[in-house]
């Protein structure tokens, strides 16, 4: 059965009241924050997609609780792939898919960027990899949605504000069905 972006929101309204992590915010709240950044930024309704659903692999996994916690990756970033990737194109998946790679490129990048993280983002950076190498750089920066994937890690690391003002998750449903294969 295809995903519908009916299911979608079901599954945001659904989970996304859980507490993102160690964050002030919840799964939803730092949902709609991101994409509502990235739409004051003028992005494309693909990356407002991508940003809106960059963590949805935490809603669907199987980890249960916040697994950063218990020294898991749960590699969030894949998780949702086989689902969304049904639904919308690689200019949606592609920079969910690199969001935690981006995280590790401008931590390799810029030690400010480190020291600018929140601890919890700095305690799964450790569980995701840490910095990249040279090689994983290399690689990083000639993917063609690199710079979509650090836009999108950039507006991620902002969208963990305590009462952010956002439009609701249904504004962002025309959004995401202009950004549905054909």
């Amino acid at each position: 059965m295809k995903p519908s972006i009916d299911h979608i929101i079901e599954i945001l309204q659904y989970r996304g009241n859980e507490q993102y992590g160690q964050e002030a915010v919840s799964q939803l709240e730092h949902a709609l924050q991101c994409a509502t950044i990235a739409q004051s930024n003028y992005a494309s309704p693909e990356l407002i997609a991508a940003c809106l659903l960059h963590d949805f692999g935490h809603l669907i996994h199987q980890w249960g609780e916040d697994a950063a916690t218990r020294g898991i990756d749960d590699r969030h970033e894949y998780c949702a792939l086989p689902f969304l990737s049904l639904l919308f194109s690689s200019a949606v998946t592609e920079p969910i898919r690199l969001h935690v790679v981006a995280k590790r490129y401008l931590c390799t990048e810029n030690s400010e960027y480190w020291q600018a993280l929140s601890p919890a983002s700095q305690h799964s950076l450790k569980l995701q990899g840490g910095i990249l190498s040279p090689e994983e750089t290399m690689t990083f920066v000639n993917h063609p949605y690199a710079k979509e994937a650090v836009k999108l890690r950039m507006w991620d690391d902002q969208a963990k504000q305590v009462n952010y003002p956002t439009p609701r998750l249904e504004d962002f449903i025309p959004t995401l069905e202009a950004c549905v294969k054909s």
